[in-house]
């Protein structure tokens, strides 16, 4: 009996090891198993990238100017379905000269999923983005930043990084004032930071990308893609 239940303890030892070692992996900004993976560049130049994720929405009329203010240059992880909602939006960013990445067509969790509907949404999200207009290397973002086998594994056949982020204010604090200083307070140079304003209807993200864009500036830092910045790997 008692070495039954050493047993039963040991398997539910593992399988809780197990699932926790698969949520840590699922969720990390650092590491996956296959393929490359960004999250932030080694440099000693004061250099930046502004990431945007979802849409593109009619927010981009609003944040497209605030960018060209600064003379910043920012990477936008578009949705395939939004990009057909929104074609003229995505051409905009295009036009102005930013880089364009793919965030899948559906904005799905892209774990635990097939290897055809990973490539179906990669791939349709990618013709999505050349139709648009947009030339340049796609890089790839996932939903969440979550991601397990199968997805890292298509990239790495595929000769593409995941690019996930080291800043993410909108996760830690709700008011834009909080934001900015958390990001003035922890940038370093090659940061990539993570911001959401596409669905905004408030103007608070808005605000948010102008006082990082502000502050930011004012430290000397300059604002460009994730291809650029990947450039700058020591």
């Amino acid at each position: 009996m008692k070495k039954k239940l050493i047993w039963i303890g040991t398997g539910v030892l593992f399988v809780f090891l197990l699932l926790f070692c698969t949520y840590k992996l699922m969720n990390s900004r650092t590491f996956q198993l296959f393929g490359g993976l960004t999250d932030q560049v080694k440099t000693n130049q004061k250099v930046v990238a502004l990431t945007f994720d979802d849409g593109p929405t009619n927010n981009i009329d609003k944040i497209l100017p605030l960018l060209e203010q600064y003379n910043a240059k920012a990477t936008f992880f578009l949705i395939g379905n939004e990009i057909e909602k929104n074609p003229e939006e995505a051409k905009k960013i295009v036009d102005a000269g930013h880089q364009v990445g793919n965030h899948t067509y559906s904005h799905q969790r892209m774990v635990f999923k097939s290897p055809s509907f990973i490539r179906e949404e990669i791939e349709k999200t990618d013709k999505l983005i050349r139709k648009a207009g947009y030339k340049g290397e796609i890089d790839f973002r996932p939903p969440n930043g979550k991601k397990l086998i199968g997805l890292p594994y298509y990239l790495s056949e595929n000769n593409r990084d995941t690019i996930t982020w080291n800043l993410e204010p909108d996760t830690y604090y709700s008011s834009t004032t909080n934001k900015v200083n958390y990001v003035k307070k922890t940038v370093k140079p090659g940061s990539i930071i993570l911001i959401h304003p596409m669905y905004d209807q408030t103007g608070e993200e808005l605000k948010t990308v102008q006082g990082i864009l502000q502050s930011l500036s004012k430290q000397g830092y300059q604002f460009i893609t994730v291809n650029e910045l990947q450039k700058w790997k020591k």
